[in-house]
């Protein structure tokens, strides 16, 4: 949703608001804003009759701004269309004061919605409708190899494409196999910087990878051979501050990518069991009881 402006009285709450849906979720955010008695100003087709010189009348549609009183209200989910039932309260050339007219609110057409009184449910729903990130839990990335890569984000209500790409990955040739593994580098690589680049971690909880056959699985496999290292902030107390820094610019200083997790977060609280500090690397390390059984073996030697 994007705000366009806002007028709303510091004392007694009154003022407009003009706001321009851009997504399916913007429409549902606007159909739970809008309710009965409220002022809509939008521009609107009003079809009018016009009596010639000579007696006869035609009709035609034009275009026109008006500002009703609402109300009705209904959501059309299928057309994504928001249709306000209400008597026109501002006289113009073609609706008199008090005539009937229904608004028909679409995706991408400005809205002024007038309230006697702005409470604090219904600015904080026009703040949440402004970033539909503010309120999506969970994130789709969908995938299929050498055609295509759609991110979604999933709210309560709706799901919404937040990026999509067409790649060719040629085919495997005999005896050259090289442009293939380089081509699919590059996919997986264009499909994690399209998950950093539209989810959220501090409010996603759940990404769901999915895809036909054993994509996914390989992208997966790929995400977990990329160095990062992962630190809670809640961890790092005084005496450790410096070897936490060090580490970090270690970190980078070698090409790796550094992610810290809030320890407010579900994901900084499981980390903060683990002792707050993980890597995923690209080269295997020994398990820790292979560490304690060569350790056993040097004290007895």
């Amino acid at each position: 949703m994007k705000l366009v402006h806002k007028n709303i009285n510091d004392k007694d709450k009154s003022g407009v608001v003009a706001l321009v849906p851009e997504e399916s979720e913007d429409m549902w955010h606007a159909y739970n804003l809008i309710t009965e008695g409220d002022s809509v100003r939008a521009s609107t087709i009003r079809k009018v009759q016009s009596e010639s010189n000579t007696g006869s009348s035609t009709s035609s549609r034009v275009r026109t701004m008006l500002t009703i009183s609402v109300e009705s209200i209904d959501f059309d989910t299928q057309a994504c269309v928001l249709r306000l039932k209400g008597r026109n309260i501002h006289e113009n050339q073609y609706v008199k004061m008090g005539a009937y007219h229904t608004l028909d609110l679409e995706l991408n057409r400005k809205f002024e919605l007038s309230k006697t009184e702005w409470d604090s449910i219904a600015l904080e729903r026009i703040e949440v409708g402004m970033t539909i990130e503010k309120t999506a839990d969970v994130a789709a990335v969908m995938m299929q190899e050498g055609l295509w890569l759609n991110i979604m984000l999933i709210t309560a209500s709706m799901s919404f494409g937040e990026d999509k790409l067409k790649t060719n990955i040629p085919r495997k040739r005999r005896g050259d196999v090289k442009q293939h593994e380089k081509a699919l580098v590059r996919f997986y690589d264009n499909v994690m910087q399209g998950i950093l680049r539209h989810v959220n971690f501090d409010i996603v909880k759940c990404v769901l990878l999915a895809s036909p056959g054993f994509v996914k699985d390989k992208f997966f496999e790929y995400m977990f051979q990329t160095t990062y290292v992962t630190l809670v902030d809640s961890v790092r107390d005084n005496g450790g501050e410096v070897r936490y820094v060090t580490l970090v610019d270690s970190v980078r200083d070698n090409g790796g990518e550094v992610r810290i997790f809030s320890s407010m977060h579900v994901s900084g609280e499981q980390l903060g069991q683990l002792t707050g500090v993980a890597a995923i690397l690209r080269f295997p390390m020994p398990e820790l009881e292979d560490l304690s059984e060569n350790e056993e073996e040097e004290e007895e030697d």
